[in-house]
């Protein structure tokens, strides 16, 4: 694949562990734009979109910060979900403002025992960047494994 200057740039910053520890793209060889592209089929194969995903995070973090730090039930007693603050911001890697505070988000499915967490950065790199991170990175979300836990009608 020809990389523009623009996505050679990219590249590098997603691969440098100067903006996060181990870097966005972890152990994953692909580039960021086959990244986004496989886990944009994955969510159309499962009837979801990146946006969707988003908003049901988004949404759960908002839930969750008044209680920092303490679970707090959601969806019927299915999902429990709570947050927990870090000093700090992090900014995004794309070549545009955006600062985001150190906030993780843990949701865990009762049924399941499963669980996930998320950054208030990761909630905004797929809202507007489709971006789930590279395979091995300490963030990366699986896009299956996050539908299966905040959309319980969908496989």
């Amino acid at each position: 694949m020809k990389q523009s200057p623009r996505d050679k740039k990219l590249e590098e910053v997603l691969r440098s562990t100067k903006l996060v520890a181990g870097g966005f793209m972890g152990n994953d060889s692909r580039h960021p734009i086959e990244i986004i592209e496989q886990d944009i089929v994955a969510m159309e194969e499962l009837g979801v979109t990146a946006m969707q995903v988003a908003d049901r995070m988004a949404d759960l973090t908002e839930l969750a910060k008044p209680r920092l730090g303490n679970w707090i039930d959601y969806a019927y007693g299915k999902l429990r979900v709570k947050s927990e603050d870090y000093k700090g911001r992090l900014v995004c890697p794309w070549p545009h403002p955006g600062l985001f505070d150190k906030r993780i988000t843990t949701v865990e499915h009762l049924e399941t025992g499963k669980q996930i967490s998320w950054t208030d950065l990761n909630i905004h790199m797929i809202a507007e960047h489709g971006f789930f991170e590279g395979k091995g990175a300490y963030f990366r979300i699986e896009p299956a494994e996050i539908i299966s836990i905040l959309f319980e009608d969908k496989p």
